[in-house]
């Protein structure tokens, strides 16, 4: 999944930073901002969902 979001948001994203964590977080964030956390959905982000996401905010600048 991260491959295929680096390719596409490469032209867009100045930097990434992938933070390993222990007890199964998964949260994606953009400038500081929150757009996905798996503690509070339970779940981890389909590809298509986290794409739209990271899309969204890039978009909105």
């Amino acid at each position: 999944m991260t491959d295929s979001l680096l390719d596409e948001f490469a032209e867009d994203v100045a930097s990434w930073t992938l933070r390993p964590s222990s007890g199964g977080r998964f949260e994606v964030l953009v400038d500081g901002e929150l757009v996905f956390s798996k503690a509070q959905l339970g779940r981890h982000p389909k590809r298509a969902e986290l794409r739209e996401l990271l899309k969204r905010r890039i978009e909105e600048g």
